[in-house]
């Protein structure tokens, strides 16, 4: 597997954030990384497909939403917050305060780790 690239923020511009945040399921899954925590991807518990989600972070990442980090065979994800803060103000507060059940946001959870 090739190493996950980020864009420079600076690189990024508003249309394509907006366009990465349109979709629920991505939606979703900035909400929940949105406590500031770095999660596994097998954490994430989202009603799609192992491939469609890995799809959707591909999606955040190259948008410059989320950073990557591998480590062996296992990845892990969060927030660029304070990035995104800078080149975007209020951006990420403004989607994390929407209401799931108004809006259409599929709610993304973390799996039980028994």
């Amino acid at each position: 597997m090739a190493p996950a690239t980020h864009p420079d923020l600076a690189d990024v511009d508003l249309p394509t954030v907006l366009h990465a945040l349109a979709d629920p399921v991505r939606l979703g899954l900035v909400r929940l990384l949105s406590d500031g925590e770095e999660r596994g991807w097998g954490q994430l518990d989202v009603p799609v497909a192992k491939s469609t989600l890995s799809y959707h972070l591909k999606v955040l990442r190259s948008s410059g939403i989320t950073r990557t980090r591998e480590e062996g065979t296992r990845c892990f994800v969060r927030l660029r917050t304070d990035e995104l803060e800078k080149r975007f103000p209020g951006l990420l507060d403004s989607v994390v305060d929407l209401s799931i059940s108004d809006h259409g946001v599929i709610p993304a959870g973390l799996k039980d780790e028994a």
